[in-house]
């Protein structure tokens, strides 16, 4: 259904250590920098994007906005959590853990990327 997700910055150095830390702890690869600044990365046959806002204003993040990143492992989405943290993302929510959604459950861990975004692991049960 998707093409791909983006997300606006204000600082794209610091981005790129955060976006790098979290696709690298999920088994991917450090994003790419085209020519127009975006940081570009591609993993499992999606792409994920972090831009300059075009229109020249400062970049917020979505309220009510979530991007899920989906996680071979419990143990992945741990590793991508902690080194979104390290990095300096900001744990939000109740701690990554298995949640009961009906009849099934959903291994989620929540992050927050230095501009605010909302960004979720999550390993199917």
């Amino acid at each position: 259904m998707y093409s791909h997700n983006m997300v606006g910055t204000n600082d794209t150095a610091r981005s790129k250590v955060f976006y790098d830390a979290l696709f690298t702890a999920m088994g991917g690869k450090a994003g790419m920098q085209d020519p127009k600044g975006r940081l570009i990365y591609m993993h499992n046959g999606g792409m994920f994007m972090v831009t300059p806002p075009i229109n020249g204003e400062p970049a917020t993040a979505g309220n009510g906005c979530t991007i899920g990143f989906a996680m071979d492992s419990t143990e992945m989405a741990d590793a991508w959590h902690a080194a979104g943290v390290a990095a300096g993302g900001t744990a939000i929510e109740n701690p990554p853990g298995w949640r009961e959604m009906g009849s099934f459950k959903l291994y989620l861990a929540y992050l927050r990327d230095p501009d605010g975004n909302k960004l979720c692991a999550m390993k199917r049960g």
